[in-house]
């Protein structure tokens, strides 16, 4: 299995006018996402750090084939999200909290839908349904509508659609957030796992201490460029105090200096 790499990425968008006034500027583009690269390498989790708007989710959609970079590539597994998206697509799971379950689904329904829809056989799905189901206490729940499901559980089975096909890599954004506490310990105790069974896994988040328990590696992106990246040991070290929250505020407080000099 080979790394899943990101190289030199840009990412513009057209502003409305409504857009603008918002952004307080009269571009017509903002640059989301600019000249962004790093790799995430398996049996390891790499870590996108960075605050709201930073372009850590516009990064993840180019991952995950759902929006093109306007330049640089993305590789996964050597198969190009250019020009080979359909293979990217089979060997990746991507969860965002902006997926929507349908509410008059149940959990056994949606999961046996996605399966099919990846071309698994009923008996390799089954097995894997009732393993996953069990692991995140969603069995209980498995013919109960959506609808009905708290938000911890439509997140569980939203995890659990994500990876019916048991994908190599696993690229999630903000997976914690808005959970309660107990649901967001199930989803990085599982993450921990994937890593474990040498996944590759990439998370975005702007929670330093999601990045502190669960990160091999981290880079730190802000208003759209990467402003360190490495070990968290190391990156950690290049802050005046070792610690991870000191250097990302440094990093916040210069960035946001060179956008108003």
């Amino acid at each position: 299995m080979k790394p899943l790499s990101v190289k030199n990425i840009r990412k513009t968008f057209t502003l409305s006018r409504k857009q603008r006034k918002i952004e307080q500027t009269d571009a017509a583009r903002k640059v989301a996402v600019d000249n962004v690269s790093f790799e995430a390498r398996p049996g390891e989790i790499f870590g996108l750090l960075g605050p709201n708007g930073a372009g850590k989710t516009t990064t993840l959609r180019c991952v995950a084939t759902l929006i093109r970079p306007d330049e640089g590539d993305i590789s996964v597994d050597g198969f190009s999200v250019l020009t080979d998206a359909g293979n990217v697509r089979k060997r990746i799971a991507f969860l965002t909290n902006e997926l929507k379950l349908e509410d008059h689904f149940t959990p056994t329904y949606l999961y046996r839908y996605f399966s099919r829809l990846h071309g698994i056989d009923d008996d390799v799905a089954n097995t894997r349904r009732e393993a996953i189901f069990k692991r995140f206490g969603i069995d209980k729940f498995a013919e109960v509508k959506v609808a009905d499901l708290s938000s911890g559980m439509k997140q569980k089975t939203s995890l659990a659609v994500s990876l019916v096909h048991d994908p190599d890599y696993i690229v999630f954004d903000e997976p914690t957030n808005g959970l309660d506490v107990l649901t967001a310990r199930t989803v990085t105790d599982y993450l921990q796992e994937l890593r474990d069974q040498g996944k590759t896994v990439i998370l975005s988040t702007h929670i330093l201490s999601v990045v502190e328990k669960l990160c091999d590696r981290v880079g730190i992106i802000i208003d759209g460029e990467m402003k360190a990246m490495d070990t968290l040991t190391r990156v950690k070290a290049a802050s005046s105090d070792g610690e991870l929250e000191t250097l990302f505020f440094d990093l916040v407080e210069a960035s946001a200096g060179e956008s108003h000099a």
